[in-house]
């Protein structure tokens, strides 16, 4: 095979390798993530801006006060959870044409779609526009976490992915963090009337996008998606810059190669089994088992958001309020409270690959439900005190709620915020890998969508209660992650292929078939460590691997390899 020299045109990759040239693809990827963590955190002020209240009609600012006063609190939700609906047809739509057209050009059509988005958003003049305008931006969010993980962990290290997706989302939470921030600035101006205290914050946005659709085009494309194109010898080009030019990386990355490929001849054979209905019920899986994956991926999902994150990014002002703060002290405790969150997701890059994926979410429900059940408490006899009349205690009560919202998003920023989001690049077989994070996102649009449209019912009708409901879900999560989640930690992908082998979905099945099969043939987890398949997705059975020499595996991948 001839042995490409240079990517064509501009690209990192002719001047930066390995750890240089993964980093580069990290901070792109990381421009993608920070657009989305400052999408998320933006509404929480924009909810608050006077003129937004009064143009899209579903309240008013109490004139004495200063507080806003919703009075269709649906409508209000409305509008905030439809960009749900628009990520879950985007994640969706998203997986379909990464795999279609590539990593590269698709994200670059989720920045222009989200671009659009935000252009209507920051342009709207009646709650009509502003869902629709919602909707369209949600679909180039939904297309772009769909595809820029899947493009990060096909270009990483699987030893370095945890490390690399919670550094990541720490600059997720940065977004939220820019957001706050930004939105509490301009809330001065005019006394917090004036229309570009909603409408600057929603075109702010753009920036980073823009950034990302120009600079993207220079970067390489994923291998994974080069050798199913055809295109052997720029992915063999890239991979050797990823992985090293010389002596052992460049081994590494050559049987690295030859694992794609074989992958990719088996695929061109089975890719009717690939669809997302054939996923979603593991039609013609068989022991590889995608069905039960794609549940536990959505599910994982949507108890991350009912663990109470959606309630306290997006309504954490409201929150304060209730606690008993007054609105502009709710305000800038929500921005405090975020920084908190950002910089906690630092402890997620030291442990997560130490303790687990299973322990890092045991230990964050119970920190988060025990911070929840307070949170509520306290918020409930702050409104009491303050309806006595007792100043001091409402003070004092209030602080002690804000201080238990503080703990519960440092803990979920440290455990529940990156897990759910890397679960579903590490369980997911190569060949469905794009297909599968979709799963994820579609998983995440549902809990998001169906949380933001009855929090403000929530907390309209009873108040600090609803905070006792998020941390009883934290305890309910504990035996259903120990039931049905087995640990993914420090396993390469044919290893988790082998943990998924077993009939049931029970986790203690799922560890007792790995180690029989271990037992009975070492060979199989030896050649998964080689970067050798020990199932063969034509038909999901378990299979002992024929191929031992490399000299042999390179000369029949040759051959399997599309032209």
């Amino acid at each position: 095979m001839h042995e490409m020299e240079r990517l064509p045109g501009f690209n990192v990759a002719n001047f930066l390798e390995k750890r240089q040239l993964l980093i580069a693809v990290n901070c792109i990827a990381a421009l993608s993530i920070f657009f989305f963590g400052y999408d998320q955190g933006m509404m929480g002020g924009v909810n608050n801006a006077k003129d937004y209240i009064d143009l899209m009609g579903f309240g008013h600012v109490d004139p004495v006060t200063e507080e806003p006063i919703i009075t269709d609190s649906l409508l209000q939700g409305g509008i905030v959870s439809v960009y749900y609906l628009g990520t879950l047809f985007g994640c969706l739509g998203g997986g379909w044409v990464g795999d279609k057209i590539g990593r590269i050009k698709t994200i670059a059509l989720g920045s222009v779609w989200a671009i659009i988005g935000a252009s209507l958003q920051c342009s709207a003049q009646n709650h009509n526009w502003m869902i629709c305008a919602r909707a369209v931006n949600g679909i180039g969010t939904g297309i772009l976490n769909a595809i820029v993980p899947v493009w990060a962990t096909e270009t990483a290290e699987h030893t370095s992915r945890g490390q690399f997706i919670a550094i990541e989302f720490t600059l997720n939470i940065f977004g939220v963090v820019v957001a706050y921030w930004l939105e509490f600035g301009l809330s001065f101006i005019d006394n917090g009337n004036s229309p570009i205290r909603w409408r600057f914050p929603i075109a702010f946005q753009i920036i980073p996008l823009l950034f990302l659709l120009g600079a993207v085009w220079f970067f390489p494309e994923s291998p994974r998606w080069l050798v199913k194109a055809g295109r052997v010898e720029e992915a063999q080009f890239i991979l050797h810059r990823l992985r090293g030019t010389t002596g052992e990386d460049r081994e590494r990355a050559d049987l690295e190669l030859h694992d794609i490929k074989n992958i990719v001849a088996l695929e061109s054979r089975e890719s009717k089994k690939n669809s997302y209905l054939h996923m979603l019920f593991g039609i013609g899986s068989g022991e590889l088992h995608t069905g039960r994956r794609v549940q536990l991926v959505i599910w994982l999902q949507i108890i991350q958001e009912w663990v109470g994150i959606a309630g306290v990014t997006i309504y954490a002002p409201t929150i304060f309020r209730i606690a008993g703060f007054d609105t502009y002290k709710s305000q800038w405790i929500s921005g405090l409270n975020n920084i908190f969150y950002m910089f906690s997701t630092l402890i997620c890059v030291f442990t997560l690959d130490r303790i687990g994926r299973r322990w890092t979410l045991y230990w964050g429900a119970v920190g988060q439900g025990v911070a929840m059940f307070l949170a509520g408490a306290f918020s409930k006899l702050g409104q009491d005190a303050t309806a006595n009349g007792d100043v001091a205690k409402a003070n004092s009560y209030g602080a002690a709620a804000a201080s238990f919202v503080f703990i519960f998003t440092s803990v979920f920023g440290a455990t529940w915020l990156t897990v759910p989001w890397l679960y579903p690049a590490e369980i997911f077989p190569l060949q469905v890998r794009a297909k599968g994070n979709a799963w994820g996102v579609f998983g995440w649009s549902i809990g998001n969508g169906w949380l933001t449209l009855l929090c403000p019912v929530m907390f309209q009708n009873i108040g600090s209660t609803t905070l006792h409901i998020f941390g009883a879900c934290n305890f309910i999560a504990i035996p259903i992650v120990w039931a049905f989640y087995p640990e993914s930690n420090q396993r390469t992908l044919e290893e988790i292929d082998l943990l998924f082998a077993a009939p049931t979905p029970w986790v203690w099945d799922a560890e007792a078939m790995f180690k029989r099969l271990k037992e009975e043939q070492p060979d199989l987890v030896l050649a998964a460590k080689r970067g050798e398949h020990v199932v063969d997705p034509e038909t999901g059975i378990l299979v002992h691997p024929t191929v031992s020499k490399p000299e042999e595996a390179n000369a029949e991948s040759e051959e399997a390899a599309p032209p």
